[in-house]
């Protein structure tokens, strides 16, 4: 049985969508799954053992081009015989229908009757998380979702791990305190820099490092938090934000002995690397797409106006993010990862 996922546009979505693959290949042990998605995603989908291939998507989000979408399809006719639908948008099923695949599976989200031939009516009561609604299209409708739930787990090459640390000239000689200051989504889901400052200060003071991790847009971010730590402790926090791939950071990572991070991609990629983490939320909520791993701390204020899900606060302050004090973040991390020294060695 050979299956097609059309996979998400984002991080922590595609690494969300593990849960899918793995209830799949619970359901059909010898089924062979392939994900058409972004190429940026090829990194985190190489590294699930779910997936067999991973499948350029050339289109931009929200880019429609129907004779594009129809060649691909063409491309893919004969290969499957059933499609897995993760976007609710229209456009993402015209490639399994242009591909004629007998069995075409998703939400019914936009009006999208024909295109798919086992649509589904999502009660969002009964799955009000983002993996129940991915693991469900894994199964007939209404069935019981299996329990425990699975979590999504990234395996990394001990020699891709190491060629990463070599090119950036890092050691492991001390606890890695990894920091994942950034959010796509907008400035509603960003700590403060100094906040983030304050916990760095405070690990580097007790013997950690610090790893600064994030797009090229977090770039002057990861800067501002190192610059407002004092010479002597900025030597050793390396701002990596924008210098590596998305397949290093992932590498690199897995290094961490603890990961502090905002609601963003890069917390999902922590939670299935299994990193200690403290997760900080502010106009989002745990509740409907929480990191999936055993050792994980949530710090939020939990404000009347929280969550609104915004991506600019509408009401100017920010007091979300602004009022968490790094003192909850610091106390989470000492929960999670008691003794330092116990960490020298992680790899």
């Amino acid at each position: 049985m050979n299956i097609l996922i059309v996979g998400p546009s984002w991080v922590g979505d595609m690494v969300m969508a593990q849960t899918l693959f793995q209830c799949l290949k619970a359901r059909h042990p010898d089924c062979e799954i392939d994900v058409l998605a972004p190429e940026w995603s090829r990194p985190i989908l190489e590294r699930m053992p779910e997936v067999r291939q991973a499948l350029s998507f050339p289109l931009g989000h929200g880019v429609l081009d129907i004779a594009a979408r129809r060649k691909i399809g063409k491309s893919l006719a004969g290969r499957y015989d059933q499609a897995i639908l993760l976007p609710n948008s229209l456009k993402s099923a015209l490639v399994p229908w242009f591909a004629g695949i007998p069995k075409r599976t998703g939400w019914k989200g936009e009006m999208r009757y024909g295109l798919l031939n086992d649509i589904r009516s999502l009660d969002k009561e009964r799955y009000p998380l983002m993996i129940e609604r991915f693991m469900a299209l894994a199964h007939e409708p209404d069935a019981e979702l299996p329990r425990p739930y699975p979590r999504p787990t990234l395996q990394i090459d001990p020699a891709s791990r190491d060629a990463a640390l070599a090119k950036f000239g890092l050691d492991l000689d001390r606890p890695v305190l990894a920091l994942c200051p950034g959010a796509e989504f907008g400035e509603a889901k960003r700590w403060p820099a100094e906040h983030y400052a304050k916990v760095a200060e405070l690990k580097i003071r007790a013997g950690w490092q610090v790893w600064l991790f994030g797009s090229k847009n977090d770039h002057p971010g990861g800067e501002d938090i190192r610059m407002r730590l004092i010479p002597g402790l900025r030597e050793e926090a390396v701002n990596l934000a924008g210098e590596t791939s998305l397949a290093e950071a992932i590498d690199l990572m897995s290094c961490a002995g603890a990961v502090v991070s905002n609601d963003s991609g890069l917390m999902h990629v922590a939670a299935a690397l299994a990193r200690p983490l403290v997760a900080v939320y502010g106009s989002t909520s745990p509740q409907f797409t929480p990191p999936l791993a055993e050792r994980v701390e949530i710090v939020r204020l939990g404000l009347e106006c929280s969550p609104c899900f915004d991506r600019t606060c509408r009401f100017g302050h920010y007091n979300c993010l602004r009022e968490l004090r790094p003192r909850p973040v610091i106390e989470a991390l000492d929960r999670l990862v008691p003794d330092p020294l116990d960490l020298v060695e992680i790899h």
